[in-house]
């Protein structure tokens, strides 16, 4: 089974996390939701407080098949100043495992020196964040295991775009069918 572990910071963008999470969750993957403050519930940018499933101490990512980060202000920020997490993004990337960020949180792939020649898109205004990138400002972008997202208004697609990836085009399609996203 697909696993996938989604950060959460105070200050994320709520549809940018719950959209996907609610969509891969839909998809059969097992997706954990941790804080990576000192408490399980994390309040997002719009004051939608969030009961994640762990704490970042408590969570394992040795059988974790993907790291998504949620954007939103200052979430992204307080992703990218966490070290434990941005150690964990270093071992994902060196494991070429699949790294994923939507709206300003590629601004931790690019701090983390994991953009370098590969394109990438981000929230408008964060492109020199990311360090060395082909910023291509598509709404979703893939280049090997980098997956970046525009930001809120393409959680779905973005979400899809993961879905296809582990379970194939037919199935994300079936599910976006399902969702009625192509009506």
């Amino acid at each position: 089974m697909t696993k996938i572990i989604v950060p959460l910071a105070n200050g994320f963008e709520e549809m940018e996390a719950i959209v996907p999470v609610d969509i891969w969750r839909r998809a059969g993957f097992e997706v954990i939701t941790l804080s990576i403050t000192n408490e399980l519930i994390v309040t997002g940018t719009h004051q939608i407080s969030v009961l994640a499933d762990a704490l970042f101490e408590e969570t394992n990512f040795d059988n974790a098949d993907m790291i998504f980060l949620p954007g939103g202000m200052p979430g992204a920020k307080n992703l990218n100043a966490h070290k434990g997490l941005r150690k964990k993004i270093l071992e994902f990337s060196k494991a070429d495992k699949i790294l994923s960020a939507i709206c300003a949180a590629p601004m931790v792939l690019g701090h983390n020196n994991l953009l370098d020649g590969k394109r990438a898109t981000c929230f408008p205004g964060f492109e020199a964040e990311l360090y060395n990138a082909n910023v291509t400002n598509t709404s979703v972008e893939t280049d090997g295991n980098i997956v970046t997202a525009k930001g809120a208004g393409v959680a779905m697609q973005f979400a899809l775009a993961i879905v296809a990836r582990f379970k194939g085009k037919t199935y994300a399609n079936e599910l976006s069918n399902q969702l009625q996203i192509n009506d």
